[in-house]
């Protein structure tokens, strides 16, 4: 029923994780197919999703742009574009399950976790609770799972660098999103490489300067 299309770029030390949090759901056969849509990794990123069974596309370099490449590859009625680094936790089938059975008028994205211990990432995952119980704005490493009727109809991804996840769900509007209980956890390399405070303001700073009007490619430039 499902088609995981995962965005990659030079991502071998952390894909594994993504591919064994829904290797049950593809034995199964709740997950029908996986698309690794590669910006031109030169690690073994693509060896590693070949010798894990899933299908590689090799396009433009661009998290907007492989999105909708992996998106124009996959043939099933549901899509869940999941980053490479965000796993799933245990029991995210049954409920994404549950949720499918409502019908496709609604996307739902999964609960914000990171993968690190201690104050600083329980108080941003709060933030982010926040963010999308009273915004309805996930961030695309909360995965999204949306059907290929919505999706189509929206326009999807657009061939961005940059806040393509921002813009998809702003196309959507809140009231198709629907937030699942179940977490996507993330890895933390980001925040522990750059300081908790200083890549959250970076991340807000982003999000700011694209609500003003500045291209993404220029964010893209500027934040990398």
């Amino acid at each position: 029923m499902i088609s995981v299309i995962i965005p990659t770029l030079n991502a071998a030390r952390r894909l594994p994780p993504t591919f064994l949090s829904i290797f049950d759901a593809a034995v199964d056969g709740f997950v029908s197919e996986v698309i690794v849509s590669d910006g031109g990794s030169e690690d073994a990123t693509r060896k590693i999703a070949e010798d894990a069974g899933a299908t590689v596309i090799v396009g433009e370099r661009g998290r907007g742009q492989q999105l909708r490449a992996g998106a124009g590859a996959a043939r099933k009625p549901w899509l869940l574009f999941l980053h490479a680094d965000t796993a799933l936790e245990r029991g995210w089938a049954e409920e994404a399950e549950t949720f499918m059975k409502g019908g496709g008028d609604f996307a739902a994205a999964f609960r914000f976790r990171l993968a690190d211990s201690g104050f600083r990432p329980r108080l941003l995952e709060s933030a982010v609770a926040f963010r999308c119980k009273f915004f309805a704005l996930p961030y695309g490493d909360q995965g999204l799972l949306i059907s290929r009727k919505l999706y189509d109809a929206v326009g999807g991804f657009a061939p961005i660098p940059l806040m393509e996840d921002v813009d998809f769900v702003r196309r959507l509007g809140r009231r198709r999103i629907a937030m699942l209980k179940t977490a996507a956890m993330t890895s933390a390399e980001r925040f522990r490489r750059d300081g908790y405070v200083r890549r959250s303001l970076s991340n807000l700073s982003c999000l700011m300067s694209y609500y003003r009007g500045v291209p993404p490619e220029r964010l893209a430039e500027r934040y990398g």
